[in-house]
């Protein structure tokens, strides 16, 4: 299996796999979407009771949706995470207790009436790991609300929780071939009108293949032509694979991560292959 990368953005990646099976392919998703993990905020504790500001005004520790609910949206931030630092807690020499090497810890305190978003949350173990996107909104607070509540970051995977989810949007298809017989191109432009992906267009008084990766094989374009001038196929082992992470990670390392934790699988698979035919 090889890989060709086609883009590449700190968020985003597109590539090319050659040599693969769909097997393979689909391994590679599966990889990236549950065992690529991430920091996510697990435990959170609430305040609870009301709480004075500096100028005597009194706000009570509640909101117009449940804890738990707030609890969640604040699972589902993405945590800047780096994979050289930290290590699942519950394997973690502390013990489990939580460490600057298992655990990254937050506060949360913000009075009514006003929008809580991410950008509120503020980390106690340093400014580096704020949350990417600080818009996303968590709740509104009313006149006299207010919300204090402590959050415990940890390491885990989208096979435990979709809040460990590094990565969304991951899909791959069968690399496609289009091509265009203009002996028999009567250039009506029809094809290019059918095709939802802009993949032909008008070049030099000829329709023209302009973005053969876009296709996604659904043979509109060779419906529409009346002339029958428009081939489309696929290999059966060449891919288009594509996907974005959450931003708590790049998309280098997530496929990086993705990758390794491929290899141990199967380096594990044929050591315990090995073992019972030598057994």
């Amino acid at each position: 299996m090889h890989i060709k990368m086609l883009e590449l953005m700190e968020t985003k990646a597109k590539f090319l796999v050659t040599d693969a099976s769909p097997e393979k392919v689909n391994a590679l998703r599966r990889a990236l979407m549950l065992d690529v993990p991430k920091m996510a905020i697990d435990d959170v504790e609430f305040h609870l009771g009301s709480s004075v500001d500096a100028e005597g005004n009194e706000y009570e520790s509640i909101s117009p949706v449940f804890d738990e609910i707030v609890a969640h949206r604040l699972g589902l931030v993405p945590i800047p995470t780096d994979l050289e630092l930290f290590g699942y807690r519950d394997q973690c020499s502390c013990g489990g207790e939580g460490c600057p090497s298992c655990t990254i810890y937050y506060s949360l305190e913000k009075r009514g009436p006003c929008e809580v978003y991410s950008g509120d949350l503020s980390s106690l173990n340093g400014e580096i790991y704020r949350p990417k996107d600080e818009l996303i909104p968590i709740v509104r607070l009313g006149e006299r609300q207010g919300i204090l509540a402590y959050a415990i970051a940890e390491l885990g995977t989208g096979r435990k929780h979709a809040k460990w989810q590094a990565t969304h949007g991951v899909g791959y298809k069968y690399y496609p071939t289009v091509t265009i017989d203009h002996s028999k191109c009567d250039n009506g432009g029809t094809c290019i009108k059918a095709c939802p992906k802009h993949v032909m267009a008008f070049k030099d008084q000829k329709v023209q293949v302009v973005d053969n990766d876009a296709c996604v094989l659904c043979e509109d374009c060779v419906k529409a032509c009346r002339t029958g001038a428009i081939t489309v196929k696929w290999s059966e082992n060449k891919f288009i694979f594509e996907f974005e992470t959450d931003g708590s990670m790049s998309s280098r390392d997530t496929l990086r991560k993705a990758l390794e934790v491929l290899e141990k699988e199967f380096d594990d698979f044929r050591e315990d292959v090995g073992s019972l035919i030598e057994g």
